[in-house]
């Protein structure tokens, strides 16, 4: 009996946890697929914009940073049943600020809010994964490409209604802040155990959550350089209408979400390490089609083979990061977490710094390196890496507890 009450709440635990990362995907994908009417709304620039985005993503690692010590001191179910509602919350603010300056600041509180549910969900998600002692990480990553696959025809929706960016931005908003308080009753606590602190009380983590987080870096410096230019690709270089170029980026992210689908079937069969190497590999490959591809549809079925393979990654990573340092795995998750954004940021910036001295498809071309060291990267990680999660005794972690 007792047996069956416990599985019954990690599968509630499992669920949520998804649910909350399909959240998370459609609060950003209705305001990214909306930026043109943010443009229109404030009557700014291109590079006002651009401003935009980067108040929003550096708010979010500094938020993701700070939460180091927070998160070695309390566990993710807590910091994550704060952080989602006021991410919607923040969101709505994102909607309704009425001058340029003001959405800055929305734009800032909503950036660090959203970064500290990022970190927070998936260190409930590596929790959970642990409880049920084999891979399940990719699955609920699989939740975020559904939501901002979701967000994304939302936002087109709206467009297609006439809505401005205010009314479609505020709806999203109003319909995420209560289904996270909704959700926030499935979480599971994060299993209780002694931490090492420095003097000043900091909580010290091992050299290996640093080498995991220069990996993330490098992979999430990838991923972001595929979004944000595979639309200027297909359309600059290969001469792609812009209805057609923007097939590029909902391809990448339709194959992520396959290939998440069936992520933790594969960890299970061939191994964490196996997987890794041969999706870095896979990813440098898929991208050679990219790059060298001479006519659009050879270049969108690249992308669609890119997001396929690269797909496994980041959750993995927050996986290991998880269960690399015992009793820190949730401030161990926000360290790699902080560490991947800052390369999801810098991605973009160097393709296109690269992309002014040469063209794009020698740009791009730094995502085949950036893959080829990540595969060479983790064969040399000095942690386990094989394909059973190690679990926690289920007895021991009070999942039945309110």
């Amino acid at each position: 009996m007792l047996r069956r009450a416990l599985q019954s709440r990690l599968s509630r635990a499992r669920l949520g946890t998804f649910v909350t990362f399909a959240l998370g995907g459609l609060l950003c994908g209705v305001w990214v697929a909306r930026m043109p009417a943010l443009s229109a709304k404030y009557g700014i620039s291109d590079s006002a914009v651009g401003v935009v985005l980067l108040t929003w993503g550096v708010a979010a690692i500094i938020a993701m940073q700070g939460l180091r010590g927070l998160m070695a001191r309390t566990d993710s179910r807590k910091v994550l049943r704060a952080a989602a509602p006021l991410a919607a919350f923040t969101a709505g603010l994102v909607a309704i600020a009425p001058t340029y300056p003001l959405l800055l600041v929305a734009i800032a509180l909503f950036g660090m809010a959203f970064g500290v549910m990022d970190i927070a969900m998936n260190a409930q998600g590596a929790a959970v994964e642990r409880a049920y002692g084999r891979p399940v990480l990719n699955g609920m990553f699989a939740g975020w490409c559904l939501g901002a696959m979701s967000g994304g025809l939302f936002g087109s929706l709206t467009a297609a209604l006439g809505l401005t960016f205010t009314p479609a931005v505020l709806i999203a908003a109003l319909v995420v802040l209560p289904a996270t308080l909704a959700v926030g009753r499935t979480y599971l606590a994060d299993l209780p155990a002694p931490v090492s602190a420095t003097a000043d009380g900091r909580a010290r983590l091992p050299l290996v959550v640093y080498l995991i987080g220069a990996l993330a870096f490098i992979a999430f410096m990838a991923e972001g350089a595929i979004a944000d230019w595979s639309g200027l690709l297909l359309h600059q270089e290969l001469h792609a209408t812009e209805a057609v170029a923007a097939l590029g980026y909902p391809l990448f992210e339709f194959a992520m979400l396959c290939g998440r689908l069936i992520g933790d079937r594969l960890r299970s069969r061939f191994g964490t390490r196996l997987l890794l190497t041969l999706a870095g590999v896979g990813t440098a490959a898929a991208m050679s089609i990219v790059v060298l591809a001479p006519a659009t549809p050879v270049a969108l079925f690249g992308f669609f083979l890119t997001g396929a393979m690269v797909s496994t990654v980041s959750p993995i990573m927050m996986s290991l990061a998880g269960s690399a340092a015992p009793g820190q795995g949730a401030a161990s998750v926000a360290q790699v977490g902080a560490m991947g954004y800052g390369g999801l940021l810098l991605g973009p910036v160097v393709i296109g710094f690269l992309s002014d001295g040469s063209s794009l498809r020698m740009a791009l071309s730094l995502v085949i390196v950036l893959s080829l060291l990540v595969a060479a990267g983790f064969r040399f990680l000095p942690i386990s890496t094989q394909a059973d999660v190690a679990a926690a005794p289920i007895e021991d972690r009070e999942l039945i507890a309110a």
